[in-house]
């Protein structure tokens, strides 16, 4: 069973069996960012350096585009030598200038590393051409993005996911099994969603709605404007009504990519069940005190691979882990995440992970 969600003295002790490499490092919060809804709203309100993105626009298969940002080595690299690319797959009506985003990157361009982060359509402050949007269950796209990035040789690649993010992740690295291995060196999912049914119903209890709302400002007035040039797929009175993730979900998610409702969504769409068939090095990084996903909704020790090294932070909320004086930065989330990545990279020699 996992430990208690509220824990006053110690984190809990990561599952050491799930793991092959990596040493966890206990996340302390300063004293001033006390609290589960502390850490995970504070962090939001950050602004900070941005990294030297530049920006790439990829056609999709189906007539559509996604924009990436990336940020490059300072250093021209000779082709033969390996440099890490790290691939960050966003949360909820995120871009690479989330905070969290925008730290991680800068960490990896300090390293000389590169990095790009996906926007998913319509993330990237211009609307997509299709009636689709992005969704949970999405991990054809992210097949198809991680592949390329393979074929054109950026490898070692590297790939974090935060919230829906780190459920896509996971999504995919559950359904391509071994075969992932030959795209993947390593991956790490961030306080991902990993049962979207039972987090549904948990962020429409309590203070929990303060979130929702905050995604349904952003994720009803962008529904809107598709329904006005896709009248036929959406229904504006519909969507209006919508007052949580589920309902919303049922007047958009559903219909315009093929759900039979939110349930049948949540249910394709959720990798918990794919966890036992990740065959690729993982860390599964949670924090007890998050308000979007309590702990008695994270896998059980029989439902995940070897591979997956779980690790429950006593603190840090939902994608939060600040550290420092006040204001404060999320340094502590790129520091581990580059830690985990450095046990999994392969000789220069061998660039190779397959």
């Amino acid at each position: 069973m996992h430990p208690p969600c509220r824990l006053r003295h110690s984190a809990p002790r990561p599952r050491r069996r799930f793991c092959t490499k990596g040493t966890a490092v206990k996340y302390r919060p300063p004293r001033w960012l006390p609290g589960g809804h502390a850490q995970t709203i504070w962090p939001v309100t950050l602004k900070g350096k941005s990294p030297p993105y530049r920006r790439e626009r990829w056609e999709t298969p189906d007539g559509d585009f996604v924009d990436l940002d990336w940020v490059d080595p300072e250093t021209v690299v000779p082709p033969r030598i390996s440099v890490p690319t790290v691939v960050l797959f966003h949360g909820l009506e995120g871009s690479s200038q989330s905070p969290y985003a925008r730290e991680l990157m800068l960490a990896v361009h300090a390293r000389g590393w590169r990095g790009v982060v996906l926007h998913y359509r319509g993330c990237s402050g211009e609307p997509n051409r299709l009636p689709r949007f992005y969704h949970s269950a999405d991990s054809a796209e992210i097949d198809w993005v991680l592949r390329r990035l393979a074929g054109a040789h950026f490898s070692p690649l590297l790939a974090v996911g935060i919230s829906l993010g780190g459920n896509l992740i996971l999504k995919w690295l559950g359904e391509q099994g071994a075969d992932a291995g030959r795209v993947l060196c390593a991956a790490v999912a961030v306080c991902a969603p990993h049962d979207l049914a039972r987090v549904s119903v948990h962020l429409e209890r309590g203070v929990n709605r303060i979130y929702t709302r905050n995604f349904l400002n952003t994720l009803i007035p962008r529904a809107l404007a598709k329904a006005e040039r896709f009248p036929e797929l959406l229904d504006a009175e519909r969507i209006r009504r919508a007052r949580n993730l589920t309902e919303y979900d049922e007047a958009v998610t559903a219909p315009v990519h093929g759900f039979r409702d939110a349930a049948d969504y949540y249910a394709r769409a959720s990798a918990k069940p794919l966890l036992m068939a990740v065959r690729v090095p993982t860390l599964v990084l949670n924090a007890a005190n998050d308000p979007f996903v309590p702990c008695e909704l994270l896998p059980e020790p029989h439902e995940v691979s070897t591979q997956v090294c779980f690790e429950l932070q006593e603190f840090g909320g939902h994608v939060g882990f600040v550290g420092g004086k006040l204001p404060g930065r999320i340094d502590w989330l790129p520091r581990r995440l580059l830690r985990w990545f450095d046990e999994y990279l392969p000789h220069e020699t061998q660039p190779e992970c397959g």
